[in-house]
């Protein structure tokens, strides 16, 4: 039987080379239009060329933690969840909300995704906007990585219900970004906050 994939499932998966739906491009998370398909199953698709999505549009910029202290999967999912409360970015009242939702996903399959990444994401009600909080780990964390890698670096990203597209479309900036090394080892070796976003707007001028 067929495996039914959710969109967020299919764009994560073809990111990073999971390419169980031919209606995914491997270098293309955002969903296309499928306009056309012939005979032999060949997908026609229909790009446009839109605004790419920039880090900072969404980073929060007072959830970033430099040293993240939890050794587990949840815990540190909680932390981050508790730096974008901090910040002011979400409620506090939704925290357990959120984090369930988090957990649910990683039920799906862990997000994260090898060498030393972990994109931790959900959608959920209790959001308002497309936000992110940024994390390093210097110990790493075993978040059940797909090359068996401890994690180091993560994204945890938060949209409301009814936000597919901008989801998707942050999940293949960071997940594009993050394919380069020595972006990784620039944002590991960051000293302080002022210096990751630093880093992040210097990539984001580059437009690509």
């Amino acid at each position: 039987m067929e495996q039914k994939l959710d969109a967020e499932t299919m764009c994560f998966g073809a990111i990073h080379g999971k390419r169980d739906n031919k209606k995914w491009m491997p270098d293309q998370c955002d969903p296309v239009p499928i306009t056309e398909e012939n005979n032999l199953g060949i997908l026609y698709i229909t790009l446009t060329k839109e605004k790419v999505m920039q880090i900072t549009d969404f980073l929060s910029k007072k959830a970033i933690v430099m040293d993240i202290k939890s050794t587990k999967k949840e815990e540190v999912i909680k932390e981050l969840v508790d730096s974008l409360i901090n910040a002011g970015d979400i409620e506090k009242r939704h925290r357990n909300k959120l984090i369930d939702a988090l957990m649910a996903r990683e039920a799906l399959g862990s997000t994260a995704i090898g060498q030393g990444i972990a994109i931790p994401h959900a959608k959920s009600d209790s959001v308002s906007k497309l936000v992110a909080a940024f994390g390093i780990s210097k110990r790493g964390v075993d978040f059940d990585s797909l090359d068996g890698e401890l994690a180091h670096i993560f994204f945890l990203l938060l949209a409301p219900q009814d936000s597919a597209g901008p989801h998707l479309k942050a999940l293949a900036r960071i997940s594009r970004l993050l394919k380069d090394k020595y972006f990784r080892d620039t944002l590991r070796a960051s000293i302080d906050e002022k210096a990751v976003i630093k880093i992040m707007a210097d990539e984001d001028a580059k437009k690509i």
